[in-house]
């Protein structure tokens, strides 16, 4: 069997992992540094049967991609840092009203229009607390080009299984570096597709309570008639003004995320078995961490790495497990502190907790790491 192998951008790896997924429709507004994932999709999806539109802007990208779900397409947008803060009232929305979706942001470096071109992590929080109101979020980071195909898939995965919208939190340095990857073949990768009803469409309640929590998604104008609001609702998707109701109704989104923790958290350890010092780490930054404990080893100093690739979800439980063992971390990410403040909420009363920070558009390296915890030790 011939192998399908390609040297691909991790905005590239994330388009073909996007199609694998079963994406079929993306909406969207080119921004620096996400262009390519636009680009790319406005080439391959006409080849399948599936439809790409650029709109006037991020406000309407995103309102389109929500659009593309309801109609029943697995549904795409992209886009970066003041991108994503246009997109986050109908990213809200499409909380409230549990509509599939995969929401890229490939992070550069700010805030404003800050440096286009340069790479930054500075997004994280914006991906957590961005909207407003209380609501649940799934938000991925991967570290390499292959691993942006892997992460896109299950991006989709969790946006069809839990019916909600998930983040893609790439950065300018995974979205643009290039790495021969292998595309899966069809059926290697799991891939899921939503629930749909199996009930009459005058039986159909678009918000019913399941024993999932997860309601079954109908095409809409496919015989399936309901209402689609933002404001509170009743199972039937009409308003609601029962503040019991309204209660109910939050309580089932948010346990969707928080009783399917295990499912959605991913990560990643390494040399953390006789670990006395740890790093955490995600998205870009992993690899340069990787290669200072590989580096602080060499030098007698025993160094791990925790690689969070689910963000929010926020690994709670298993950074918790591990400050109990190791009392020193050190959290690395290409801002002024924002995994960190997670960090020492979880891990404060056992470990010490420090910072390994940049915001200036250049990369932190395995050098300026090592100097950091030699500072500190």
């Amino acid at each position: 069997m011939s192998r399908n192998i390609k040297l691909l951008q991790g905005n590239e790896a994330c388009v073909e992992g996007a199609i694998y997924a079963g994406m079929r429709f993306y909406a969207g507004y080119p921004i620096t540094p996400s262009t390519e994932i636009a680009e790319v999709s406005s080439v391959l999806l006409p080849r399948i049967g599936g439809k790409f539109i650029q709109m006037e802007d991020e406000i309407a990208g995103m309102a389109a991609a929500i659009g593309g779900s309801l109609a029943g397409l697995k549904s795409m947008t992209a886009t970066s840092g003041p991108g994503l803060s246009l997109k986050l009232e109908n990213l809200g929305y499409a909380y409230m009203t549990e509509i599939p979706v995969v929401v890229v942001d490939v992070q550069r470096s700010g805030p404003s229009t800050g440096l286009p071109t340069a790479p930054s992590q500075g997004d994280v929080m914006q991906a957590r607390w961005g909207t407003h109101g209380d609501h649940p979020v799934i938000a991925l980071s991967p570290i390499s080009v292959r691993d942006t195909f892997d992460m896109t898939v299950k991006a989709f995965n969790f946006a069809e299984k839990y019916r909600m919208p998930v983040i893609l939190l790439l950065d300018e340095v995974i979205g643009h570096m290039r790495e021969k990857i292998e595309i899966p073949e069809p059926g290697e990768l799991e891939v899921i597709d939503r629930k749909k009803p199996t009930c009459p469409p005058e039986e159909y309640k678009a918000y019913e309570y399941t024993d999932d929590l997860v309601p079954p998604m109908a095409n809409f104008g496919k015989g399936y008639r309901y209402n689609v609001t933002g404001l509170f609702h009743d199972e039937t998707g009409f308003p609601t003004n029962n503040t019991k109701e309204a209660e109910r109704q939050l309580d089932r989104l948010m346990k969707k995320v928080s009783n399917n923790i295990d499912d959605i958290v991913i990560y990643e350890e390494y040399l953390l078995d006789d670990a006395e010092i740890m790093f955490i780490s995600y998205g870009c930054m992993a690899r340069s961490t990787k290669e200072a404990v590989n580096l602080l080893r060499k030098e007698g100093i025993k160094a791990g790495l925790f690689i969070a690739k689910t963000i929010w979800p926020f690994p709670e439980k298993q950074v918790k497990v591990l400050s109990e063992k190791i009392n020193t971390i050190f959290v690395t990410e290409m801002n002024l502190g924002q995994i960190v403040l997670e960090v020492e909420r979880i891990a404060s009363k056992d470990a010490k907790v420090y910072g390994v920070n940049k915001s200036n558009g250049e990369y932190i390296t395995p050098e300026e790491i090592i100097n950091k915890v030699k500072g500190v030790l």
